[in-house]
């Protein structure tokens, strides 16, 4: 029992047993959770006045993270969208932790209803006719793959497609 309630054995079975193993999560994927956890670590270690293999899980709540998140964006000016990728980790987590710990669950809820905030999305411009025409002319046609080039920027052009749609 003491074991569960433990931080470090279950934060590290999220990433061997259920990241690794379970859901084969990309290595880009294991790198940004990873590190989410590693700033977040040190910020409890601070407010906590505990490292981080003494953290209990009931020490580990909705406030916390929520100061947590708020710091980040404070303090360490990240945007919006990397916060909610913070967030997302920490769901992750504790979506995991609901059913390995499930003595803690409604202190699991409350972490989990946490909800991601919301941000503007950029609108991405047009191109002017004279923009398109410089880009329609770079190519040079006179070889194969200027040819090539030229049809491929003329159909995205025209269609509209992005370049993973090419």
């Amino acid at each position: 029992m003491n074991n569960s309630a433990s931080f470090a054995p279950l934060l590290e079975r999220f990433f061997t047993q259920r990241l690794m193993q379970q859901r084969q999560a990309s290595p880009h994927t294991i790198s940004s959770y990873r590190d989410s956890f590693r700033q977040f670590l040190k910020f409890a270690q601070q407010r906590l006045g505990k490292p981080p293999s003494r953290l209990r899980i009931e020490e580990v709540d909705a406030p916390l993270i929520v100061k947590f998140l708020d710091d980040l964006e404070k303090r360490q000016g990240i945007s919006v969208r990397s916060r909610n990728l913070r967030l997302t980790a920490m769901h992750s987590f504790f979506r995991y932790a609901a059913f390995e710990a499930p003595t803690h669950s409604a202190q699991i809820q409350r972490v989990l209803a946490i909800p991601s905030k919301r941000y503007t999305r950029t609108l991405v411009p047009f191109l002017e006719r004279s923009e398109v025409d410089a880009l329609l002319a770079a190519p040079d046609q006179r070889t194969w793959s200027g040819r090539r080039d030229h049809a491929f920027l003329l159909v995205a052009v025209q269609t509209g497609l992005r370049l993973s749609e090419m």
